[in-house]
């Protein structure tokens, strides 16, 4: 309580002597028992100082959300149970709710009602669920059981990428074994979104990637285009939306995913947008049946038979937390209302960022569409040098980006508590720096 009471009131990065003092967690270990409040005293007085106040209102150094005050209680509580969720016979309540969240977010996301879904640690694992989906389903289309004969020996999977595929997308490729090189990279635009005049013939089993929320500039592919030219060719299309899928819940933002229905998969996060506790990841698929193949587990001693959804059969895990506890509790609180507040708000403020930065002489790289903000300070090497001091000024975090050649700071704003004053405090500290 004292953490989250004096998180605001603190500098964002912990300061190099919180840092040093972190030595004293190196020490011999233990013959014995101890104390566990001695344990909980050091780990407080030792570690919180040590901690980048991302949970707090001006961090805007990643597409990291704070945690609502009612997901950081229901995680507690799920800790507390303690429920390996990943069968339904021995974990019915965990399960179950798991089972109801999901069905409220491809409501909340307007994804077919019908998909099948999965808690996992984040984007990389979302996105790694979904396109093993997908190499099941068009090698299955052409005779192959990949699960069963691996590879070896399999018809050729064609995979297309944007050109600025976050790094996730081509890390799930790799540990597929899709090949993280062998992908025709689509060309894209000065938002950074996939160029359709440049997008390749299809044929042949073949899987598509596009991006809702360019991790940079927060533009987003053409989706329904892109669907319906998969769509004819048989393609699948998988969507990594990590943060920019939350857009379809925002009624003035929702254009952006037009289209987003159609494809085959998803990826997305909830310790983003949603403002629940590290970590929670969401993939979904519209034939359950196809993700469900390339995840299942059977074994002699699990209790697999059951009436309802067993978890496990859908994530790489067998062994899990219960993560769609805090997800259910946030969309049981806030409900579509609140989720579409929550959204518009982080966007409006990113837009308020750009105008006040543009309006003091600093340049603005993106089209602010979502809750991504590109600034420049000039060259590179000054641009560098203002992103280190408001990071030491300790007023807000932002981070640095190289986006298309340019050397810019990011702005993400994604928390539920950043207000417009603190969008007013963080400018301040800005241009203070920037001047100086």
């Amino acid at each position: 309580m004292r953490y989250l009471d004096t998180l605001d009131a603190r500098s964002v990065a912990p300061s190099p002597e919180a840092v040093a003092a972190l030595r004293a967690f190196d020490e011999p270990l233990p013959a014995g028992p101890g104390d566990p409040a001695e344990t909980l005293r050091l780990l407080d007085e030792v570690g919180s100082p040590a901690t980048t106040a991302m949970a707090g209102r001006r961090f805007f150094g990643f597409v990291i959300g704070g945690s609502l005050p009612v997901t950081l209680a229901a995680n507690w509580l799920a800790g507390a149970w303690d429920q390996n969720t990943g069968l339904y016979r021995p974990t019915p309540g965990t399960a179950f709710l798991e089972q109801v969240a999901l069905g409220w977010l491809l409501e909340i996301l307007r994804l077919p009602r019908g998909a099948g879904g999965a808690f996992v640690t984040g984007a990389t694992v979302a996105n790694l669920c979904g396109l093993a989906a997908a190499r099941h389903r068009v090698l299955a289309n052409a005779g192959w059981n990949v699960e069963a004969n691996g590879l070896f020996g399999a018809p050729p999977v064609t995979v297309v990428v944007s050109a600025e595929a976050h790094p996730s997308v081509t890390k799930a490729l790799g540990v597929l074994g899709l090949g993280r090189s062998r992908v025709i990279k689509v060309p894209v635009d000065d938002q950074g979104r996939m160029r359709l005049a440049d997008f390749p013939a299809l044929s042949g089993p073949t899987i598509v990637c596009v991006q809702l929320g360019n991790v940079n500039t927060g533009s987003c592919d053409p989706v329904a285009e892109v669907c319906r030219r998969a769509r004819a060719a048989g393609a699948w299309v998988h969507v990594d939306g990590a943060f920019g899928l939350w857009a379809a819940a925002a009624p003035s933002r929702s254009h952006l995913t037009a289209g987003v229905g159609e494809a085959d998969s998803w990826a997305t996060d909830a310790h983003k947008w949603l403002n629940v506790p590290y970590d929670c990841g969401l993939a979904f698929v519209r034939d359950p049946h196809a993700l469900r193949a390339a995840m299942a587990i059977t074994a002699e001693y699990l209790p697999t038979e059951s009436e309802f959804r067993n978890p496990g059969d859908f994530t790489p895990e067998l062994s899990r937390r219960a993560r769609g506890v805090e997800v259910w509790a946030a969309l049981r609180t806030l409900g579509v209302a609140g989720v579409a507040d929550l959204i518009e708000r982080n966007c409006a403020q990113a837009r308020q960022f750009a105008a006040r930065l543009a309006a003091a002489g600093c340049e603005i790289l993106n089209d602010v569409v979502l809750n991504q903000v590109l600034v420049a300070f000039g060259d590179a090497e000054r641009t560098k040098r203002v992103i280190q001091g408001v990071q030491e000024d300790g007023t807000c975090w932002a981070g640095i980006t190289v986006w298309q050649g340019r050397t810019a700071m990011r702005i993400s704003v994604s928390s539920w508590a950043t207000t417009e004053a603190d969008v007013e405090r963080s400018v301040e500290a800005i241009l203070r720096v920037a001047q100086r």
